[in-house]
């Protein structure tokens, strides 16, 4: 048995900026099943935010098809059997019941009344969707969403994979063809992960406003000013095919302000690599992730950490 408690501090745990991927592209590793699920020092603040939102708001951050409860079902039996045999110091399970240790919280997985996902949910600071095929291909069928980088579960629920990223940049022509068949091939015995960053004014974990809507960045010129109110996002995502042929697809947010750059050890180098990825990307990309008017500032600011004592003139976008 793989026993673990919490993970080190998640401050940088993953750095996909550092230069051993590009933005906007696929990037699927395999995945080691006895790290499915992430706990980190934020456990009891993320479920605690978590439920908030399934009281406040729960039509916004969870949606489900009647058909799908025969997944829900299987999802939260996985989700619990994972939980209580690899952290065992931190989640228990008497019968149906599962308590996570460092809230107290429980979870009685046999109750009516509440959606077997939600229920999973409740359990892990991962946001759950659940992807079904369909005659147009991998179709959003159930879903509890509390911390999406900015889209809205209404917004996507029930569509395609196409429809689903239709605002990614290039993503029809260079990445849609490649991501079906990823679908397609995925085998329960080989589940995969990959992950992504964005940059943000505030290190909120619920936004679930359109990536075409404005957001507000009170971002100066000064590259102090602008280092402390940049938070870098970093999405560690999941899928796992289940026995059914639905597909689990998980995601877990970590939130780092851009200047925890300046006490890593290797922050210097990274501020560099991500400034380099801020300046690549072009006109679409920029707007994608909503950096069109603040990419140079945020430039500066990453230089400023990496120490470069000459700012080269940053590019125009591609």
């Amino acid at each position: 048995m793989h026993e673990v408690g919490f993970l080190p501090m998640s401050a940088l745990r993953y750095t996909p900026y550092d230069g051993s991927r590009k933005p906007f592209t696929i990037g699927l590793q395999p995945l080691d099943m006895a790290t499915w699920f992430e706990v980190d020092e934020h456990l009891t603040s993320y479920l605690a935010e978590k439920e908030a939102l399934f009281a406040e708001k729960r039509n916004v951050v969870f949606l489900a098809e009647p058909d799908t409860v025969e997944s829900q079902r299987l999802i939260a039996d996985l989700v619990a059997d994972h939980l209580t045999a690899h952290l065992p110091d931190l989640y228990k399970r008497d019968r149906s019941v599962v308590t996570v240790v460092p809230s107290g919280a429980a979870v009685d997985l046999a109750a009516g009344g509440e959606p077997p996902l939600l229920q999973a949910a409740r359990l892990v600071q991962e946001d759950l969707c659940v992807m079904r095929r369909a005659d147009d291909g991998w179709r959003l069928v159930a879903a509890a969403l509390c911390f999406p980088s900015s889209w809205s579960l209404a917004e996507k629920f029930g569509r395609n994979l196409d429809a689903i990223h239709a605002t990614v940049p290039h993503y029809a022509e260079q990445l849609a063809v490649r991501m079906s068949r990823i679908f397609d091939s995925l085998r329960p015995e080989i589940p995969a992960w990959r992950m992504n960053w964005s940059l943000n004014p505030d290190p909120n974990l619920h936004h679930p406003e359109s990536k075409q809507l404005p957001r507000d960045r009170d971002w100066t010129a000064d590259e102090d000013a602008v280092a402390s109110r940049v938070f870098i996002r970093v999405e560690r995502q999941t899928l796992r095919k289940l026995a059914n042929g639905d597909i689990l697809f998980t995601i877990k947010i970590y939130v780092d302000p851009l200047t925890t750059l300046r006490a890593h050890p290797e922050g210097a180098r990274l501020a560099l690599s991500l400034r380099e990825q801020v300046l690549s990307l072009d006109e679409s990309q920029l707007a994608y992730k909503a950096l069109s008017e603040h990419r140079d500032r945020v430039a500066d600011a990453l230089a400023a950490i990496g120490g470069l004592d000459e700012r080269l003139q940053a590019p125009e976008p591609a």
